[in-house]
């Protein structure tokens, strides 16, 4: 079993929440692991635009389990 991990380098808006869903569609799990709750994550699936906060955004795969880690917060 292959493991990706996809981390940021810096605070902010630079894809990670992109590149998760991007990577999600051949994940069979998806964690988020940290992160506040100003942490923000637009994708665009199937036409519609959906805009998370401290959800993972592979949340919308519904083929995909999400699931949160102790060290976000809300």
């Amino acid at each position: 079993m292959a493991v990706k991990m996809i981390v940021g380098l810096q605070y902010g808006d630079e894809g990670k929440g992109r590149a998760v869903h991007f990577e999600a569609k051949n994940a069979s799990i998806v964690i988020r692991a940290t992160g506040g709750s100003n942490a923000g994550h637009t994708v665009v699936a199937n036409g519609k635009k959906y805009a998370m906060h401290l959800l993972p955004s592979a949340i919308i795969r519904p083929d995909v389990l999400s699931m949160i880690g102790p060290r976000c917060s809300g």
